[in-house]
């Protein structure tokens, strides 16, 4: 079995470009020799997700619209990091903006890829605990709601099909794994 990478890049276009990503298309040959093209959105940002804990083993979600879906979305609080930000600064930043909560125990938990088909979009997700109260500043594209559960009741939220972002579903789920709940 090999690990190598089978495909030949040999050009690269961009076709479409914004302040969060970039879409290219790509003329290849194909593992089986043939000539091809390949699709990617480039993120600019990474993905960072954090799961807050609190010293009652409550969990704190963010809800809001995504106009990308045309639905009401549930999530663990998450934002986009720049390449040049250090991740955990990024997510103490982004725990602050959405929830108005700081963290005095930090630990990246995972990584995590969302759509590794067509995207290259990479993501972190964190364990916030040892709360505490900040400031909250939402971006000018967000409308947030704030909800206080307990961490089983949000893993019961993804097995009900009702948070259904991947970077929450598995950021949820290691974070109740590591707290002894999924046992």
């Amino acid at each position: 079995m090999s690990t190598s990478n089978p495909f030949t890049k040999l050009s690269e276009r961009i076709i479409y470009e914004n302040d969060w990503i970039g879409v290219f298309e790509d003329e290849i040959i194909k593992p089986n020799g043939e000539p091809g093209q390949y699709g990617k959105v480039h993120f600019k940002n990474t993905a960072i997700g954090i799961v807050p804990l609190d010293a009652e083993g409550y969990t704190f979600l963010v809800g809001q619209y995504r106009y990308t879906l045309n639905e009401y979305s549930w999530e663990i609080p998450m934002g986009g990091v720049p390449e040049e930000e250090d991740h955990l600064a990024g997510a103490q930043r982004e725990l602050e903006e959405e929830t108005g909560l700081k963290a005095r125990k930090w630990q990246k938990i995972m990584r995590i890829h969302t759509s590794n088909s067509v995207t290259d979009e990479v993501g972190y997700v964190f364990l916030a605990e040892d709360l505490h109260k900040g400031a909250t500043n939402f971006d000018d594209t967000e409308v947030i709601h704030l909800k206080r559960l307990p961490l089983r009741d949000a893993w019961q939220m993804v097995m009900d099909g009702l948070i259904t972002d991947a970077i929450s579903i598995a950021g949820i789920s290691k974070a109740c794994a590591l707290k002894g709940i999924l046992s």
